[in-house]
């Protein structure tokens, strides 16, 4: 078990690359806290699933952009857990405005509140724990959007991706001393529910993301779990400020405009 007796805080765990991080990291033997802001019933589906695991979960709902909403969840997790020894900042939006014109200042707002605020606010409140611990892993998942795409969706989306990559370094260096690794992931296309199209428009879209991708597949959330075990493991012990690129190959094919 790479995690045993291990207590981990997912946000944004009730679907998608979340749920797959919350189920990967029970199988690994964590005790895990499953946030959620809006789907509370696919968010206590998660809690069941890792009880069936033999391993402790609860779900606490919380907007990781509002900082006491936050700070709630980190002292609910302390008093059930009496620690954090993982935090992984998967809560994040996009948004359906593709062009200059049309994105508001509210749109921008509000990603940049969820992806980047809200990320800084899960951190700021979980660090004085793990300083205490003298030990801690921080997984932030960024995009490939941060480091270059053209992709639709991605005029807001990608800046605040980017802003979380130098978060991930910034903090890196100053956490350091305390033990506490922080290291991101960027993935590629992943099918999961952020994408907002269904049916025909979805199968095309896949198809063609694969067809500039050298494996020639797109993503599954379980290929981005598998990445979040390993820097949540000990096996990542003397790596931090790193940005792990899990797109199956695609940022070589940017240059043919997907």
């Amino acid at each position: 078990m790479r995690l045993e007796n291990k207590v981990c805080l997912v946000t944004g765990a009730s679907r998608g690359i979340g749920r797959a991080i919350a189920l990967t990291f029970a199988k690994e033997g964590a005790d895990v806290v499953v946030n959620y802001s809006k789907s509370k019933d696919q968010a206590e589906d998660v809690v069941k699933e890792i009880t069936k695991l033999g391993r402790k979960a609860i779900s606490i709902k919380a907007d990781v952009s509002r900082k006491n909403e936050v700070r709630v969840m980190v002292a609910q997790t302390i008093k059930q857990f009496k620690r954090i020894d993982v935090l992984v900042n998967n809560a994040g939006i996009s948004c359906k405005s593709t062009k200059i014109l049309r994105e508001t200042a509210g749109e921008w707002k509000r990603i940049l509140g969820v992806n980047l605020i809200g990320t800084y606010y899960c951190i700021q409140s979980v660090v004085p724990y793990m300083i205490k611990q003298k030990k801690g892993k921080i997984i932030n998942i960024s995009s490939l959007a941060s480091i270059g795409t053209t992709n639709i969706q991605h005029l807001a989306y990608g800046p605040s991706k980017a802003a979380v990559n130098i978060l991930t370094k910034r903090l890196a260096y100053e956490l350091g001393p305390y033990n506490i690794n922080v290291n991101a992931i960027a993935p590629g296309l992943i099918r999961t529910e952020i994408l907002g199209v269904s049916g025909t428009e979805l199968e095309e879209l896949l198809r063609k993301i694969a067809s500039v991708t050298d494996l020639r597949r797109t993503g599954e959330p379980q290929d981005i779990a598998n990445a979040a075990l390993f820097l949540a493991s000990d096996e990542s012990n003397f790596m931090t400020g790193q940005v792990m690129v899990v797109d199956g190959g695609r940022f070589n094919f940017l240059s043919h405009g997907v």
